[in-house]
């Protein structure tokens, strides 16, 4: 399966990168397992993406959790919490 996906802010920062297309194995089917899958990375990658990162995450542009499931084609987004003043 082949998704989009988008990285904002310090965590686009931290990656190098904003956007990407990816193709997933067949186990990876919700946005929780993509977290994982690219963590498994290694480096930056595992550090910006670590669970005990608060991150949120949207699928086709509405709020997801770890268990919503992705599909082919979808665009999944990581970024931090908002706040504001």
């Amino acid at each position: 399966m082949q998704i989009q996906l988008k990285f904002f802010a310090s965590l686009r920062e931290a990656l190098g990168t904003g956007a990407e297309s990816v193709t997933l194995p067949p186990d990876v089917t919700t946005a929780g397992d993509v977290r994982v899958f690219l963590r498994a990375r290694g480096g930056v990658w595992s550090e910006a993406l670590a669970d005990s990162k608060a991150l949120r995450v949207a699928c086709n542009q509405q709020m997801a959790t770890a268990d919503t499931p992705i599909s082919e084609g979808c665009e999944l987004a990581f970024f931090p919490p908002v706040t504001g003043g």
